[in-house]
């Protein structure tokens, strides 16, 4: 008879968290954060410092999430965000994140801009801390094409 033991990694656990207390719990309990609607600026000065204090020697995963769009149409996209997910600003745990990274609302944390724009601020996000990059595509089916590519090129 054979008997086989398997033991399955620890998973990895991020927590969502928004102010200091929550990136203290995250730095110190957890294994990172998971981030949206928090700019390179919001990441580089509180995000990161914040939960890197917190976890001592470790490194700690911070996840940005975000939405991007390549395309010739940013003040459309930018508007739509806006609509769409402008309620995230007046709620007060993001505002003090948007406040941080000194955004009026959510679309002015968004990645959308031509090839070159969006690339050099997606850069800012890794430049400012972030590890791992968690992407919403927005747009229609030929920006997501192109924001597709984009991404697939950064990635290699």
């Amino acid at each position: 008879m054979r008997i086989g033991l398997f033991v399955a990694a620890r998973p990895s656990v991020l927590v969502g968290a928004l102010g200091p207390a929550m990136l203290r719990v995250a730095g110190e309990l957890a294994d990172g954060t998971i981030r949206t609607w928090a700019n390179a600026a919001a990441l580089a000065d509180h995000v990161v410092p914040a939960i890197t204090r917190a976890a001592g020697r470790r490194t700690p995963r911070v996840v940005a999430s975000t939405v991007v769009c390549v395309t010739s149409h940013e003040d459309d996209r930018r508007h739509w965000v806006a609509e769409n997910f402008g309620m995230a600003g007046q709620l007060p745990s993001y505002r003090a994140v948007l406040d941080r990274g000194r955004a009026a609302g959510p679309q002015d944390t968004v990645v959308i801009g031509d090839e070159t724009v969006v690339e050099r601020q997606i850069r800012r996000l890794f430049d400012a801390g972030a590890t791992e990059l968690v992407v919403m595509l927005l747009g229609s089916e030929d920006e997501q094409t192109r924001s597709t590519a984009l991404l697939a090129g950064l990635a290699r």
